[in-house]
């Protein structure tokens, strides 16, 4: 996916939805642009990053709808970019506004996310740019370490975002969940991992029933 096809997907992200739609339908037009300049930026100024989020998930799986753009790298490269307004930031975060566009930051003093970004990051050639961006496993990781925190939050509609992007993924690719939960293991706490591992069964049953049913209606088809 182009830079600016990226920042499409933001626009239409931001556009159509309706709680932005206070001060009437927003605009958007400037978001693809600024898309291409993060980027353009990431480059010029040596920014070791990694793309994440919804925007890389689009990557792999079809349907998925964004409002920001997320990166994991360090703290200290954030200096690198001014251009990038912080509007809050703890210890594992931050969430800047570069125009009327929402970055979400992963800081690497967080150990997983900096594990994350050192072993599960490919290049992709995208037009001209070459973008660092998660891989599969990779995304599966960063949703399973967030979804224990989301539960006790009662942040139940990223809950269901996030559990919805771990079904297609676990769907479309190959990934064996217990070298992960092995891997989350170095990293969370052992009541969330449990809580982790009863994620990923759920998970695996809600896909061998999406199976079951397509095989059921298929055959009654025929």
């Amino acid at each position: 996916m182009l830079p600016m096809a990226m920042g499409e997907v933001i626009k239409n992200g931001v556009r159509f939805d309706m709680k932005n739609w206070s001060q009437g339908l927003p605009d958007g037009s400037d978001l693809p642009e600024a898309v291409d300049q993060i980027f353009a930026l990431l480059e010029a100024r040596a920014v070791d990053y990694l793309l994440v989020g919804g925007i890389a998930l689009l990557n792999y799986v079809e349907g998925r709808n964004t409002q920001d753009i997320d990166f994991v790298l360090a703290r200290q490269d954030i200096n690198k970019m001014p251009e990038i307004v912080l509007l809050e930031e703890n210890r594992d975060f931050a969430r800047g506004q570069y125009g009327n566009l929402q970055i979400d930051l992963w800081l690497t003093q967080n150990p997983f996310f900096e594990w994350v970004k050192l072993t599960h990051g490919e290049d992709v050639m995208i037009g001209e740019r070459t973008i660092h961006i998660s891989d599969p496993e990779g995304l599966v990781l960063l949703k399973l370490f967030a979804l224990p925190s989301l539960y006790r939050q009662g942040q139940f509609d990223r809950v269901s975002l996030y559990e919805g992007d771990l079904t297609q993924l676990l769907m479309a690719y190959a990934i064996h969940p217990e070298p992960l939960l092995e891997t989350l293991s170095r990293f969370v706490l052992p009541s969330d991992l449990e809580e982790i591992r009863q994620i990923v069964l759920e998970t695996e049953a809600r896909i061998r029933r999406f199976k079951a049913t397509r095989e059921r209606l298929a055959t009654e088809d025929e």
